[in-house]
């Protein structure tokens, strides 16, 4: 795909965008039942279906399994292999924290470890925000490590931000999290000469932890993963001359947004807070980007149940406020599967709708994997689904005489 010829193109009017994801959106039928998408109710979707082009989206290629920063950057029309970020980073802008050149970040899930020091829980129970942010604080009380400041801050239940600032530090750091339970996790270590200071500091920090977290049934270690330093991207704000904005539960996808410069007023903390700020801003912005969380919650839970009242809930409270805002174009998607049978993210591909009046319509009547893999979309990489949006909302110029 030739990004700089989409920059080209883009105008600086047309209609408004509103891109709804649902996170951890794909799954897959099996003998016994259909997806989470295919046994959910979703009259709501499914009429937007009906109404709109649909097809299949790889977030990164076929067969790789991403994480939430490649997924929501090919969602946003950047080609995960040539822009790449790390949790860190994007746990760092969601809370505000600017890196600086030598600052190096990572994302923290607190666990909880066995006696046999292996991992009995890699997300501690999904523990309250409050509970975080007190391990995080016993963490830190009589942390010393020589030349480096160490700061531990909680982002939302079980997740939080690790960042390191000192000379000579460097983010070419392995990740500790092995991503399995039942396991020990890994050391930190340099994959790069360079990072050693950096790897040390961080076994000084795991020791530590060990240490004061000993006495604690639950979140009683760090798992650390996605260690990165500053990064910059092109704005999505100039290269597709779109005003946007994010709506978001959790710091990680304003984080994302933030690094785009989309505009990231407030964590909102409920899907009724969500849609009520949607309602309230849609207006004010070209483009709106809707996060919802519970899906891949429910998937890394894997409680399929769960899953599908996430699905069915975000069909019943938002589809019908998006519509009665009457946008130019709707996208429904997600940014990568969490299918509840895995407990984890996948490599399947995820269903996508594409609504406009300007995008016509195919036969297919149902949102689900099954059906939309007839979609006129067809299945292709995710990345190449946002000049659609554009051309939909009526923002791409025609290209040659």
């Amino acid at each position: 795909m030739d990004e700089a010829l989409y920059e080209q193109l883009a105008l600086n009017e047309g209609g408004r965008i509103l891109f709804l994801v649902m996170d951890g959106l794909g799954g897959f039928r099996t003998a016994e039942r259909g997806s989470e998408l295919a046994e959910a109710d979703c009259p709501n979707l499914d009429r937007l279906t009906s109404e709109g082009i649909t097809g299949l989206l790889d977030p990164v290629a076929a067969g790789i399994t991403p994480g939430s920063g490649p997924g929501h950057l090919g969602l946003f029309g950047y080609d995960p292999f040539c822009y790449e970020i790390g949790r860190g980073a994007l746990s760092a802008a969601g809370l505000g924290y600017d890196l600086a050149p030598g600052d190096v970040a990572a994302r923290v899930n607190l666990c909880t470890l066995s006696d046999d020091g292996t991992i009995a829980d890699r997300r501690a129970g999904r523990l309250p925000t409050d509970e975080a942010r007190a391990v995080c604080e016993a963490v830190l009380s009589g942390l010393k490590i020589d030349g480096v400041e160490v700061v531990l801050a909680p982002e939302r239940e079980h997740r939080a931000l690790l960042l390191l600032k000192g000379d000579g530090l460097d983010a070419r750091v392995g990740d500790t999290d092995p991503q399995a339970e039942g396991v020990i996790p890994l050391d930190p270590r340099p994959l790069d000469p360079a990072a050693s200071r950096t790897a040390d500091a961080v076994a000084q920090l795991l020791d530590h932890a060990r240490s004061v977290l000993s006495d604690r049934e639950r979140a009683n270690f760090l798992l650390l993963r996605g260690f990165d330093s500053q990064t910059d991207l092109p704005s999505f704000a100039e290269r597709y001359r779109l005003r946007a904005q994010v709506l978001a539960q959790y710091p990680m996808y304003f984080g994302i947004a933030r690094l785009l410069g989309m505009e990231a007023r407030a964590l909102l903390t409920g899907i009724e807070e969500q849609v009520s700020e949607l309602v309230e801003t849609f207006g004010q912005f070209d483009f709106t980007f809707f996060h919802f969380k519970a899906t891949d919650s429910a998937g890394e839970d894997a409680d399929f149940a769960r899953k599908c009242a996430a699905i069915e809930e975000f069909d019943s409270a938002v589809i019908p406020a998006a519509r009665a805002l009457d946008p130019d174009v709707i996208v429904v998607t997600g940014d990568h599967a969490t299918p509840s049978q895995y407990g984890a993210h996948s490599w399947h591909p995820v269903p996508v709708i594409l609504w406009s009046s300007r995008a016509g319509r195919d036969l297919v009547e149902r949102f689900d994997e099954d059906a939309c893999v007839l979609g006129r979309i067809g299945r292709r990489r995710a990345c190449e689904l946002f000049p659609m949006v554009l051309a939909a909302a009526g923002r791409l110029a025609k290209y040659g005489a």
